[in-house]
């Protein structure tokens, strides 16, 4: 059969009925619309809150842990082999938080592929001293550079710059949590105290806020020398050394190479945020699983409405099939129609759906805890544009083709009889 003439025969039958038509359209470009704005906010919201924790966090870290030791003396005896041994005279303050050879180990992660970059730290629990009250806090001590390259330090920091803590001697950035408590501004001087009872003044050069009440509160940075000076220690004391990798996905296979190639303890990004993760994921399945139920929805509307156009088409189906046209063009025929309504309602859902997610882009969204988010985060990934796309023409097909056959199965005889 003519393709032309099952386009045209099609297009009659759509304006015939093209208040049907209408409503169909507007069912489909609905649902697009709210596919396309939902899973873009979504997925902006996830990024958002996977980039607080994430973009702080390195995909593996080396470090080690303190921990009784496995050999205690009794258990060495041969007096004692034989017996069940539950004293533990061997404690853990044996242990050292220093990582050995660490420049060794930091070599071999520059010669290291998978590799993106690294940055050696230092964490120090500290006291802040505020008139007759002690304050616990924790000094990151960091190498600036690295620090900013692969964990957005700069992105966190609300007053001042990270840089200061490498050009002013003897500096420190407050969270703004410890800040609030201590009513230090910057330049003012705090005094800090080791866990060792050492007294060290560090000049405030700026606040940090992650958007982590409970890290704010107690996280402070300052650079790799001072925090060696603050404890004591050499210029080579390391206590950590985070890795970012090219590929994400391999951490846990990495750290646990790492662990054993480096004979220290190691945490992969995965482990350490396996509940948050979960979370994200969950979340984003809602907003598929949403947003797909209002296009299988909008395909019933077609259903329906292409049911009652083939009921009340009867006789036009049975002329038709009468004058020579077989079940297939017949089955053509309401497919293009199920088709042009996804098409179209699909085209113009696509649009709307951009244009809602410019405008919620245009929200104002202020919020103490994240003060460099302006406007609600807006997700504008072309993949969900081209799912939305595949989708509408996907669910009006099927909403399309069990009417068609049914029609196609028109017997035309019955029908003029009946007439």
């Amino acid at each position: 059969m003519n393709h032309k003439l099952i386009f045209s025969i099609s297009f009659s039958l759509l304006r015939a009925r093209w208040k049907q038509t209408l409503v169909a359209a507007i069912g489909v470009t609905f649902s697009i619309t709210m596919f396309i704005a939902l899973l873009s906010f979504m997925t902006g919201l996830n990024g958002l809150l996977d980039g607080l924790v994430l973009n702080r966090t390195p995909h593996v870290r080396i470090y080690n842990d303190i921990k009784p030791s496995k050999h205690q003396p009794v258990n060495v005896s041969g007096q004692y082999k034989q017996y069940h041994n539950f004293i533990k005279s061997v404690k853990s303050a044996s242990g050292r938080q220093e990582i050995f050879n660490s420049g060794a180990i930091m070599e071999v992660l520059k010669n290291d592929n998978r590799v993106l970059g690294f940055a050696p730290k230092i964490i120090a629990p500290v006291f802040f001293n505020a008139g007759t009250i002690d304050i616990t806090g924790v000094v990151n001590g960091i190498d600036v550079q690295s620090e900013s390259n692969l964990f957005h330090f700069n992105d966190y920091i609300i007053t001042g710059k990270a840089i200061d803590l490498k050009n002013v001697p003897n500096s420190i950035i407050l969270g703004k949590g410890v800040a609030d408590k201590l009513l230090a501004d910057p330049g003012d001087v705090v005094q800090v105290t080791t866990s060792q009872g050492d007294i060290m003044p560090l000049k405030v050069v700026g606040y940090f806020q992650s958007g982590l009440q409970d890290f704010d509160k107690v996280q402070c940075y300052a650079s790799i020398n001072t925090a060696q000076k603050l404890l004591g220690k050499p210029n080579n004391y390391i206590t950590d050394i985070q890795v970012k990798l090219k590929d994400m996905s391999q951490a846990p296979a990495v750290a646990k190479e790492y662990g054993g190639l480096f004979q220290a303890d190691t945490e992969d990004i995965q482990t350490a945020n396996s509940q948050f993760e979960t979370g994200s994921f969950i979340r984003t399945l809602i907003s598929y699983s949403v947003g797909i139920t209002l296009l299988i929805v909008a395909g019933f509307g077609i259903y329906n409405i292409l049911n009652m156009m083939i009921y009340e088409k009867m006789d036009a189906i049975a002329i038709m099939k009468a004058t020579g046209f077989s079940g297939s063009d017949v089955n053509r025929i309401f497919i293009v129609i199920a088709l042009s309504i996804g098409l179209a309602g699909g085209l113009v859902g696509l649009v709307l759906g951009f244009c809602l997610s410019a405008v919620i882009d245009q929200i104002p969204f202020h919020t103490a805890a994240l003060p460099t988010i302006t406007t609600f985060p807006v997700n504008y990934n072309p993949a969900f544009y081209f799912i939305g796309a595949i989708f509408s023409l996907v669910t009006t097909y099927f909403a399309g083709y069990f009417p068609a056959r049914k029609a196609s199965k028109v017997d035309p005889v019955i029908i003029i009889r009946g007439k």
